[in-house]
């Protein structure tokens, strides 16, 4: 196959969601993966900041954390509708039941991003915008509510996801080969349920 071909075969490729909690690596296999496919991505934790013109601690310190979960819902269903691009979810999208039902039915391969908890919370560690970006949702602190929010999560994850991929696991290059070989073979639900396009990773 050559160069040009092979383009045109990830070009055509379905754009998926990618959800997970926090620092599991969304954003970056978003970028990863729109220049591989082709396309733009969207970060929704972005999107929500431009649209409100202030950090997401702020809008929550502000007006609350119910606030910021019904204007996630509003943004949602706006970057769902957006063509061609991959979206990277905030990680507590799948909070909301309407939220869980709206990525159900996009028609789109959602994948679930996880890493150890150890990992997790070395990245939050490491990353400056935590404080602005990640704030404590249970009103302590970040790194600590870790292991008990995924726990909380991981069945709103599984129940949303077609496939799941450890960000730990290979090396990233990998990763991102591994996620096309899967959206490649991914088909719809007829049902606007999830699908099963190769199972979990």
């Amino acid at each position: 196959m050559n160069a040009n071909a092979g383009r045109s075969a990830e070009n055509s490729l379905p754009r998926p969601i990618l959800i997970g909690y926090r620092a599991t690596g969304k954003s970056t296999l978003a970028a990863d993966l729109a220049r591989k496919i082709g396309c733009r991505q969207i970060d929704a934790d972005d999107a929500f900041e431009a649209a409100c013109g202030c950090s997401i601690a702020s809008f929550i310190g502000d007006r609350g954390e119910n606030a910021f979960r019904d204007a996630e819902t509003a943004l949602l269903r706006d970057l769902l509708g957006q063509p061609d691009t991959i979206l990277a979810t905030g990680g507590g999208v799948i909070l909301r039941p309407e939220n869980r039902l709206l990525l159900r039915q996009a028609g789109r391969p959602v994948v679930w991003l996880t890493a150890p908890v150890t990992e997790i919370r070395r990245r939050l560690a490491a990353d400056p915008t935590t404080s602005d970006r990640r704030p404590a949702l249970s009103g302590g602190d970040v790194l600590d509510e870790v292991e008990q929010a995924l726990a909380q999560r991981e069945r709103w994850y599984r129940e949303v996801a077609d496939t799941m991929f450890d960000t730990t696991a290979v090396e990233r290059n990998v990763l991102v080969a591994s996620v096309c070989r899967w959206l490649d073979g991914w088909q719809p639900s007829e049902t606007g349920e999830r699908s099963d396009g190769g199972g979990k990773q």
